[in-house]
């Protein structure tokens, strides 16, 4: 009964006219950054930073998480008409997707993708809105040493689930923390690491890091590559799926929930992967594998309802712990502490609108995305003739002055350019960059519970192997970490990830 009156309250919160906008703006803009290749939600939602200063909390949040998620539905509209994904983990749906679309059957390839998508969505919410509160309830219960076990636990996980070499990938986390740890001492008020500059004693900015890493740095790196052009010849027509593509399509939209459930509370893992797995699994279920690769509906139904599983799912340790399973929730905890919000299962109780407004925006933006995307598939593929060339000044103008107007400080843009050149070389050097931002954002929380944990321990460090819940964590991150070393492993990893169109999270 208190969950229904809940739900009752955050939809009084969603619908009000401020945030059915915000929401729609959201979805939209997820939605055509899904569809142009090479942008993405990450370095979108970096980009809109800025402008969440000027905007409610909820309205802010609401609209960030209505482009992650608007992200994978664009995504597969592309993938089955020109094959040509612009997510990542789109890259799966292509293999079928784009074979159905050439048979005369995208109509039905793209309904299914909408279909399943919002049947993923809308049983994922409904997990949010049933076990964010007691796991948040649970957490409450925490110290600090549980605290940095925990954010221990989730920057190993997101080390070793992230795409690429794991040693690269601790190597960010690693960077990550350094950065974060630029500024005041906060026991002694000293300045660490500011190099005599002032406008370093505050810190490195949470948007100067995620806007020079992942915006800048994205875009210089599309520059470098080969553009590519592909244009349906026909028009997309019998829009609506058989009954025997609905047959087939429900067991793949069941079980590509369920997994992509499970991925998503996973720190570290991407929608990519959630997709790949879901497609080796309805391969592996067929009574005829053959079929797979040759416009097998089952290929398109299961990625694309796990991978927005995924992304949704991934709001439960975000909202309810405070602890970022993926690059993008750590923005969105980035924009929650720009509003002057500490993130963590306090969050639940001191602003109920914010955590209810959300879980109840996301029914709402999962119904307005299937409007938005199967009326306008014409209008989203013509999209793709605007050159990327042309995209790119715009989009660096609007990072230049969003971060100028934060603080109305030129270092913050010299800094934006310093780490869009680091984020232009990760990406040559095939580092991971997500490790580096959850390290950046986690790292002053460990500092603080790890510091405030010695302080009650009186300097022992055994206090986090002498509580339960803290040892039960360090065990887990020293099996994880022993568990990927093995080499059959890394391979399997790596193969995954191959297989999965490289994503990371």
């Amino acid at each position: 009964m208190e969950l229904f009156n809940n739900l009752i309250y955050g939809f009084s919160v969603a619908l009000s006219l401020q945030n059915l906008i915000y929401c729609f703006i959201g979805v939209f803009l997820g939605t055509l950054i899904g569809v142009l290749p090479g942008i993405g939600p990450l370095a979108t939602i970096a980009m809109l930073l800025p402008i969440t200063f000027n905007v409610p909390p909820v309205s802010a949040l609401i609209m960030l998480a209505g482009i992650y998620y608007g992200a994978q539905y664009g995504g597969s509209t592309t993938a089955i008409l020109v094959n040509l994904p612009g997510e990542t983990s789109a890259v799966v749906t292509c293999i079928d997707g784009h074979q159905m679309a050439r048979q005369g059957r995208a109509g039905p390839a793209l309904a299914i993708a909408a279909i399943g998508s919002f049947f993923a969505g809308t049983v994922t919410t409904m997990i949010i809105a049933m076990f964010g509160p007691p796991i948040a309830e649970m957490a409450l219960k925490f110290g600090a040493p549980e605290y940095f076990s925990l954010m221990l636990l989730g920057l190993v996980m997101a080390a070793v689930l992230a795409h690429g070499d794991m040693v690269k990938a601790l190597a960010m986390v690693a960077m990550g923390l350094m950065l974060g740890i630029v500024g005041t001492d906060v026991n002694s008020g000293m300045a660490r690491y500011s190099f005599g500059f002032s406008e370093l004693t505050d810190g490195i900015g949470f948007v100067v890091i995620a806007v020079g890493v992942f915006a800048v740095g994205e875009i210089v790196s599309n520059l470098g590559e080969t553009e590519v052009h592909r244009l349906m010849t026909s028009k997309v027509t019998h829009l609506f799926p058989t009954k025997e593509d609905l047959k087939q399509s429900i067991g793949p939209i069941m079980r590509g929930t369920v997994l992509g459930s499970f991925f998503g509370v996973l720190p570290g893992t991407g929608p990519a992967i959630a997709s790949f797995s879901s497609y080796m699994v309805e391969k592996k279920m067929a009574r005829d594998p053959s079929r797979f690769g040759k416009g097998a509906i089952e290929g398109v139904a299961g990625p694309e309802s796990a991978n927005n599983a995924d992304a949704q799912c991934k709001f439960i340790p975000t909202l309810t712990l405070g602890i970022p399973a993926s690059a993008v929730m750590a923005l969105m905890l980035g924009a929650l502490t720009i509003q002057g919000i500490a993130p963590g299962p306090q969050v639940m109780t001191s602003k109920p609108d914010l955590f209810w407004g959300l879980i109840a925006s996301m029914w709402i933006g999962n119904a307005m995305l299937v409007v938005l995307n199967l009326p306008l598939v014409g209008m989203w593929v013509q999209l793709l003739k605007i050159p990327y060339r042309w995209l790119f000044p715009s989009i660096i103008m609007f990072c230049a002055v969003g971060n100028y107007s934060i603080n109305n400080s030129a270092m913050d843009l010299y800094l934006v350019g310093i780490m869009g050149i680091l984020g232009y070389i990760l990406v040559k050097l095939e580092c991971p960059p997500a490790p580096l931002i959850l390290g950046f954002v986690l790292g002053p929380l460990m500092e603080e519970n790890l510091r405030r944990a010695l302080l009650i321990s009186r300097g022992d460090p055994t206090v986090f192997f002498t509580r339960p819940i803290s040892l039960a964590f360090m065990i887990a991150s020293a099996a994880i970490l022993f568990t990927m070393i093995m080499p059959s492993i890394r391979k399997r990893k790596i193969e995954a990830y191959e297989g999965g169109g490289g994503g990371g999270p």
